[in-house]
């Protein structure tokens, strides 16, 4: 019997070696500049602060080499790096970084210090044995510690945000902000002259005691020894101290540099950049360090949740009317939240079917994606597109080249009858070759034959391939969305469950995943102090009502607590009962104050005072 050809060996023998190369894909860089698979949220600020701090990406650092044994491969080295080992290499023989705790008992209680302050073991486990996973980012010096041990696992999301925050609109990569950075708060510092360090609103508020030497040395940070500082910053310290310098840069000409592509979400990475500047800028001095990490967190992953719906939405968008939705035009996915944390079942259902509701908008993500690759790749090599390619701009926002790719899945662009009729034979040819050397895709064949339900070449073209990829792209989506979410995190944005359906005209039943947004206290800390903070350059607390706040995180995020999302019917008891959670958590937190029942009575009020509070 003929052995199957792969997959992508058949799409490249249609389609061409290096076109398959580009295509085969989950990604688009110039929709959501990040890996479409899961990343860990929680290990991506010391990422960021190493970019804002060197201008370029981190490569290998010495803390395997520090804390790991000498002997084995690395998987082997690497699952012996334990909070014990950095433990007993920082207590030494009663002459390290932490003298006094050379006995066996008092390394215990120094390993339990690292686990409770500043380490987390791979998979959230407990225990001095097991691996660490990455280190909590409670100080600037964070940066130094090289976990996890390749940037690329965090999936590009620090190099997404370092390019939204520092807000450099002409370049193509980031660049160092020069002597006077203008219109950014958090400015790249690299080799630049100047205090950039203190201008930069991340490093200033995690950067407690550290000064800085010659400008070109980089490894001239230093931490003033006589700067108090709590007990979870000065862990993370002396780990750092014990490296000795900061991990060097990844090597390659391109590979360290920083790519300034925004994702098409234009509003919401925008707002995105404000919120974190505004709540680093005021509440960084005020809230004890854990907290504010742990607050911070959630303010990412809100964020970024609002940019995956908000592309999601204008991805549909753009391939309905091969229009991109202008920046003030734009809104993220409307989603309700069970106020009731998953207490309330009915709640609980409403909001998981909500959550349904965008993850089945949000399965033809892929496929669109795929559409977008192939006319890419074609438009580029289509002579009379790519004489005039080199000036559409793409970074920092690449609107204008989507719109392009737009007219011509729309057969609005002089050179779409070309590129389409090569995407129809590349159909056709494709069909064949599955047929005979890939039989176990016979679907993906019927697809891209199926003319009459899918008259558009690129359309068809691209469903057949995303069956060709199989079942990994559409299971990378879901841990991508879950990770945004930082699904049942302690400050993450929403529950997971699951649960067991029974299957049509069977006995057996399924096992499928079910989310529900919720709103964790530290999320709702997070949004009651960002929003008692005016938009634009003031600073001082406003009042805020409670029905302004729950309108304001509509028009902001898509949440909805006490309106129903459009095309979904909620009882108006069901949605008065979630709005009643909402005030019990904000009350039980201290950040609701009512003297009665009456609406304009019950106000909204910060746990923390703010800078200028």
């Amino acid at each position: 019997m003929k052995a199957s050809t792969p997959p992508k060996q058949v799409a490249a023998d249609v389609l061409s070696p290096k076109m398959a190369k580009e295509i085969w894909s989950g990604n688009y860089d110039k929709v959501l500049p990040v890996s479409v698979q899961h990343f860990d949220l929680s290990a991506v600020l010391p990422a960021i602060f190493y970019m804002f701090r060197f201008g370029h990406r981190r490569g290998k650092g010495k803390f395997l080499d520090i804390f790991g044994p000498a002997e084995g491969t690395v998987p082997q080295r690497r699952r012996k790096t334990t909070v014990e080992a950095v433990a007993k290499t920082l207590a030494g023989d009663g002459d390290g970084d932490f003298q006094g705790f050379d006995g066996e008992a008092e390394r215990a209680i120094l390993g339990d210090l690292f686990l409770c302050f500043c380490l987390e073991n791979r998979r959230y486990a407990l225990g001095r044995g097991k691996q660490i996973q990455r280190i909590t980012p409670t100080h600037y010096l964070a940066a130094w510690v090289d976990l996890p041990d390749t940037v690329v696992h965090l999936r590009y999301v620090p190099e997404l945000i370092t390019a939204m925050l520092a807000n450099q609109a002409k370049n193509a990569h980031i660049k160092e902000s020069g002597k006077a950075p203008k219109q950014t708060f958090f400015p790249v510092v690299g080799r630049s002259e100047g205090n950039l360090f203190a201008d930069n609103l991340l490093l200033k508020a995690f950067g407690q005691g550290m000064s800085h030497g010659s400008v070109g040395d980089l490894t001239a940070d230093k931490f003033e020894e006589d700067t108090p500082v709590g007990i979870d910053q000065l862990l993370t310290i002396r780990i750092a101290q014990r490296l000795q310098e900061p991990p060097k840069k990844i090597p390659g000409k391109d590979a360290g540099r920083i790519s300034n592509q925004h994702p098409i979400a234009e509003r919401a990475a925008r707002e995105f950049s404000e919120d974190i500047r505004k709540f680093v800028r005021e509440y960084a001095e005020v809230i004890p360090r854990q907290a504010f990490v742990e607050i911070l967190e959630a303010c990412m992953a809100v964020g970024l949740t609002t940019i995956f719906t908000s592309v999601v939405e204008i991805v549909l968008e753009w391939d309905r009317t091969g229009n991109v939705t202008p920046g003030h035009d734009q809104k993220p996915a409307e989603i309700f939240i069970d106020c009731s944390m998953g207490v309330d079942r009915r709640l609980r259902a409403s909001a998981e079917e909500s959550m349904d509701d965008l993850m089945r908008r949000a399965e033809r993500l892929p496929v669109v994606l795929m559409i977008l690759r192939l006319l890419d790749y074609r438009a580029r090599h289509t002579r009379k597109i790519h004489q005039r390619a080199g000036k559409i701009p793409t970074r920092p926002y690449a609107r204008e080249w989507l719109e392009l790719l737009g007219n011509i899945l729309h057969r609005r662009h002089s050179q779409a009858p070309r590129i389409l009729n090569r995407l129809e034979d590349s159909t056709e040819e494709l069909a064949d070759e599955i047929e005979e050397n890939c039989p176990e895709y016979g679907r993906a064949a019927e697809r891209l034959r199926n003319h009459d339900v899918i008259p558009n070449p690129a359309r068809r073209l691209a469903e057949g391939l995303t069956i060709l990829q199989g079942t990994g792209v559409r299971k990378k989506l879901h841990q991508l969305i879950d990770s945004v979410l930082f699904v049942n995190r302690p400050n993450g944005l929403a529950a997971k469950r699951t649960t067991r359906r029974k299957v049509p005209g069977s006995s057996r039943t399924r096992q499928r995943p079910v989310r529900s947004l919720v709103f964790t206290d530290p999320v709702l800390e997070y949004l009651v102090h960002r929003h008692l903070l005016p938009s634009g350059s003031g600073s001082k607390p406003r009042p805020l009502s409670l029905k302004a706040f729950i309108e304001r995180i509509g028009q902001r995020y898509g949440f909805r607590i006490d309106t129903p999302p459009p095309g979904m019917a909620i009882s108006n008891d069901l949605l008065q009962k979630n709005r009643g959670y909402l005030e019990d958590r904000l009350r039980d937190l201290g950040l609701l104050i009512g003297v009665n029942d009456a609406e304009a009575m019950k106000r909204l009020k910060p746990r923390f005072r703010s800078e200028n509070g």
